[in-house]
C-alpha cells in the first residue's frame, strides 16, 4: 500500500505546484497595467520554476535495472523569478509616471501569454485531480477487496 501513498504525495505536490502557478499568473494579469511598484519601476512579470523532487538518481544502472529503479518524489517550486524582458514604452505625456520624453513604461505582461499559461496550469491541475480521484477509488476498492 506504500506505493499508493507515494502516488498520493506525488499528485498532491503537483496540485500544490500548479495552484501556485495559477496564483502567480493571476497576479501577473492583475498587475498588467501597474506602472509603479513599491520599488519605483513598472511591475515585472513573474514566472514559476519547477523542479522534480529526487533522492538521488531516478535510475541506477545495474544488471537488473527493473528492480533498482527509484520511484519519483513529485515536483516542487524552486523559485518565483522576475522576467527581465523590457516593458512596453507608450507615449502618454499626461500620465503621472511619464518620463521627461513623455513615455510611460508599462509592465512586460502579455495578457494572451498569461491566459495561455493559466489555461495550461488549469489543465494540469485538472489532470492531477483526476489522478488523485483515480488513486482514491483504487484504494477504496482495495479496502473493499480486503474486507471480503
Amino acid at each position: 500500500m506504500s506505493g499508493i501513498f507515494s502516488a498520493f504525495r506525488i499528485t498532491a505536490s503537483a496540485l500544490t505546484s500548479q495552484r501556485l502557478r495559477m496564483d502567480v499568473t493571476a497576479n501577473n494579469v492583475a498587475n498588467a497595467e501597474t506602472t509603479r511598484t513599491e520599488e519605483g519601476g513598472p511591475y515585472q512579470r513573474q514566472q514559476v520554476v519547477f523542479e522534480a523532487k529526487q533522492d538521488g538518481p531516478n535510475f541506477i544502472p545495474t544488471s537488473f535495472p527493473v528492480n533498482n529503479s527509484k520511484p519519483g518524489q513529485g515536483v516542487h517550486v524552486t523559485a518565483i523569478v522576475a522576467d527581465d524582458s523590457p516593458g512596453n514604452r507608450v507615449y502618454d505625456p499626461d500620465h503621472p509616471d511619464a518620463d521627461e520624453e513623455g513615455f510611460v513604461t508599462y509592465p512586460n505582461v502579455n495578457i494572451v501569454t498569461e491566459m495561455t499559461d493559466m489555461l495550461s496550469a488549469t489543465r494540469s491541475y485538472e489532470a492531477n485531480v483526476t489522478v488523485f480521484n483515480s488513486l482514491k477509488n483504487m484504494a477504496l476498492r482495495a479496502l473493499d477487496i480486503g474486507r471480503s
